[in-house]
């Protein structure tokens, strides 16, 4: 491969192949590459929302322990390396070529063999394990693509298998009920794995107690407030002790310690229930042997970082970027801005992605704005800002105790310079709906 830009074409050019659920291309591609997975430590996770926020505050947690740290997530926001990250470091430019051309040459002998094509994902996770071979690093932090049982991550026989909370997205893969998303969700348990579970509904949680007693698994759960009454030894709880726009300070108790006065500088209510989490998940470590000293597990939480979500990129006016990009995303939006700027003026871009549960996404939201643009995401499946724009009409025209202004403009650029205008430095202008928007967003204001 003789570039990085060619190596991207390659590889964005394999999305004519579908998301092609199942094991038996990614299982194929991995032994021809000679199972670069395998021996490696690894942390797997799964879940609808939080996921990301999770494993970047393991992998912080872990690295403040002194190991060295692969993470693998996706979608990426900016830039396509940094879903393959070393200790912090995107891979470089130079590797991704080099082992795109790896992997190619794999796909050919599997061709002449007859075992079929990996799809782009599979192949990006293909890269990703070799990479991580390569620098020989202590874990791999492992996120789900979509689902969990026929996710191309799904090869690996992990530590620990975490699964933050569970809603719906991807109900044309995944099913229509929460039962059913939940099971291909739990699809990443193995037998005898320990499992931890961030707060779930009644639903998903029976699906996920159900296969860790099926297949032998210890499971803990989150749950928020310190309840005396509930049953401990399975329990991870937290409560909040302050909140404000610098970050939180929280108290996570575990059958095994009490970690009073933990910091994150992530916003949100929903980042406590993904810190104590992964709390939780280094402490099922602990089966395994590993044990990651206290001081590691508080200066990693204080230190993670995970851009897109709530994150403020300036202030005068205050402007937010968040990844909500489905019903429970968008609700935890709506409670945050409400919560840190209730008597500011709010206006709302958005873009959304056409397959996603957009009708639900707006009535949610329009309450909480005083002004909305729409504009489209730099993607195949978006919807357009005129569509986008005559839902958000009809949503707003049911409000009969506030008047929202709606505009369109095609182009993220034309959106924000737009919010910006229209902006007093008192304000709050927030960009939601989908990552791939936000992360042009964030191009865009990071560069100005």
């Amino acid at each position: 491969m003789a570039s990085y830009k060619e190596a991207l074409e390659y590889i964005h050019s394999l999305n004519r192949f579908g998301s092609k659920l199942g094991l038996e291309n990614i299982t194929n591609l991995l032994e021809t590459l000679g199972n670069p997975h395998k021996g490696i430590k690894i942390i797997h996770v799964a879940g609808t929302n939080g996921k990301g926020s999770t494993c970047a505050m393991l992998d912080s947690i872990l690295r403040h322990a002194g190991y060295k740290v692969g993470l693998y997530t996706s979608p990426y926001l900016e830039v396509f390396n940094e879903r393959i990250r070393v200790n912090g470091r995107n891979i470089s430019d130079d590797d991704i070529a080099r082992l795109t051309q790896k992997v190619r040459d794999a796909i050919s002998v599997m061709l002449q063999k007859n075992l079929g094509h990996p799809t782009e994902f599979e192949v990006v996770t293909a890269i990703g394990f070799l990479y991580f071979k390569e620098q020989a690093v202590d874990f791999i932090v492992l996120e789900v693509g979509m689902g969990g049982r026929l996710d191309a991550t799904n090869v690996v026989l992990p530590l620990v298998s975490v699964i933050t909370p569970i809603s719906f997205d991807h109900q044309q893969y995944l099913g229509n009920t929460l039962a059913e998303i939940s099971r291909e969700k739990c699809g990443i348990i193995k037998r005898g794995v320990p499992v931890v579970s961030g707060p779930q509904e009644q639903e998903a949680l029976q699906v996920i107690q159900k296969t860790c007693t099926e297949l032998a698994c210890p499971m803990m759960r989150v749950i928020k407030g310190c309840n005396d009454s509930l049953e401990q030894k399975h329990l991870i709880k937290y409560e909040p002790v302050q909140n404000s726009l610098e970050g939180q300070v929280f108290n996570v108790f575990t059958p095994k310690n009490n970690y009073q006065n933990l910091k994150i500088k992530l916003l949100g209510d929903h980042q406590l229930e993904n810190a104590a989490t992964a709390v939780g998940a280094i402490e099922a470590l602990e089966l395994s042997g590993i044990n990651v000293p206290k001081e590691a597990i508080c200066s990693g939480l204080e230190n993670a970082r995970w851009p897109g979500r709530l994150e403020i990129l300036k202030e005068n006016p205050v402007v937010l970027i968040d990844g909500a990009h489905n019903i429970a995303g968008i609700k935890t939006l709506k409670e945050a801005i409400l919560k840190y700027f209730p008597q500011k003026r709010k206006i709302l871009v958005l873009g959304i992605l056409e397959d996603k549960d957009y009708r639900n996404m707006i009535e949610e939201i329009v309450s909480a704005s005083d002004e909305i643009i729409t504009t489209a995401p730099n993607n195949p499946r978006a919807l357009s800002a005129e569509k986008l724009a005559a839902v958000v009409k009809e949503s707003c025209s049911k409000m009969h105790d506030k008047k929202i202004r709606v505009r369109e403009k095609k182009e993220i650029k034309e959106a924000a310079a737009l919010a910006l205008d229209s902006a007093s430095p008192e304000d709050v202008i927030v960009f939601a709906g989908s990552l791939y928007m936000i992360g042009d967003v964030r191009t865009l204001l990071m560069r100005h």
